[in-house]
């Protein structure tokens, strides 16, 4: 009996550390997006998506929503127009579902510019381990001026 408990309680800790480093991995280039924005390094943001990556943000004005897309290229130059620090984009993991290459990311977040409150929202990222590292496939997210608290 205490040794098919042990094996109960080896398998179940196995398990859940997989699961762990396998959901830090996922978290690893998401932050490493988001500190490549901070820091105005392209290249650290560009690395983090895979090379058919889609980004989204669903645009609500006045009570009209709708679908914006933005190329990776556009996006990159964006960043390049700023200085370090003034994109802070502050997340929150709160769910991270992993199926074998595949992965999913709910970041609640909230956006400084240049220090001041911009916005907060909720990012999806839906990310694919490709040739063994994990890559942000898609990025949609909301934005809003209210309820940030």
């Amino acid at each position: 009996m205490k040794r098919i408990l042990f094996l109960s309680v080896f398998f179940t800790s196995t398990v859940t550390l997989k699961a762990q480093t396998a959901a830090d991995s996922v978290k690893a280039v998401i932050n490493q997006f988001f500190d490549g924005m901070r820091n105005v390094d392209v290249p650290m943001v560009t690395t983090s998506f895979a090379d058919s990556a889609i980004l989204q943000t669903i645009v609500n004005r006045q009570g009209k929503v709708s679908v914006r897309n933005e190329p990776i290229a556009g996006f990159a130059n964006v960043i390049t127009q700023q200085q370090k620090g003034d994109l802070d984009e502050r997340i929150q993991f709160e769910t991270i579902k992993i199926d074998g290459p595949m992965a999913m990311a709910w970041t609640p977040y909230k956006f400084y510019y240049k220090g001041q409150f911009s916005h907060c929202g909720v990012n999806s990222f839906q990310l694919v381990k490709i040739n063994g590292a994990w890559k942000i496939q898609y990025i949609i997210d909301t934005r809003r001026r209210e309820g940030c608290e």
